[in-house]
């Protein structure tokens, strides 16, 4: 796994080399630095620890801040990367550079949060007809059986809340890295609102 942490900061567009116009998203890559390293003998399995966004040592609790060795201040974002490809060590610190030469990216965020939804815009249901004296717009309908069994089965789609979930969106082509301002443009729309928290990684589906 390649992978980094960024930030959404919103979408735009640009054109090719041909004229075509093209929807991307910009992520900006603050330095993630190496937090910490976990290994098969140890742990079980190999992973990096990366921390985002640092803060002050009177902002964290001391569980918290003890994650971090001596001379790393502690850090809002606080992830863990299993089988990071590169060879790091703890105190490095990655940046859009990881991300050269990499062609298309997975990208997982946590989708925004619409609230209390009824089942048309949670679950696209068709509704009923707005005219002729109905009087059935956008209630979901039946939801069970009569006499038998007596009751609602369980997964029924009904009004719920609706988004601020974990969403991955795969398979995202990399339109270009801009090392020098640390930004990176993603083709398409990334889950989340703008300045949300992304993890942008490598493909694993396609090169």
């Amino acid at each position: 796994m390649i992978g980094i942490i960024g930030k959404k900061l919103g979408m735009t567009q640009v054109f090719d080399d041909t004229g075509k116009l093209i929807p991307v998203t910009v992520v900006q890559v603050v330095p993630n630095v190496i937090v910490g390293k976990k290994t098969t003998d140890k742990d079980g399995y190999e992973a990096i620890l990366v921390g985002v966004y640092e803060k002050k040592k009177t902002r964290v609790t001391k569980p918290y801040g003890g994650q971090f060795p001596e001379g790393i201040a502690p850090t809002r974002v606080l992830r863990e990367m299993r089988d990071f490809e590169k060879d790091v060590q703890v105190g490095d610190k990655l940046d859009a550079a990881l991300l050269d030469g990499i062609r298309y990216v997975d990208v997982t965020a946590t989708s925004k949060g619409k609230g209390f939804q009824g089942v048309m815009k949670r679950w696209n249901f068709g509704g009923g007809r707005a005219t002729h004296g109905s009087k059935f717009h956008r209630e979901p309908g039946s939801t069970g059986q009569s006499t038998y069994p007596h009751k609602s089965f369980k997964n029924i789609k009904l009004p719920g809340r609706m988004g601020g979930e974990r969403v991955t969106v795969l398979n995202l082509k990399i339109v270009k890295v801009d090392t020098e301002k640390g930004v990176v443009l993603v083709r398409g729309a990334l889950p989340g609102p703008r300045n949300c928290d992304v993890l942008v990684r490598k493909a694993i589906k396609k090169n």
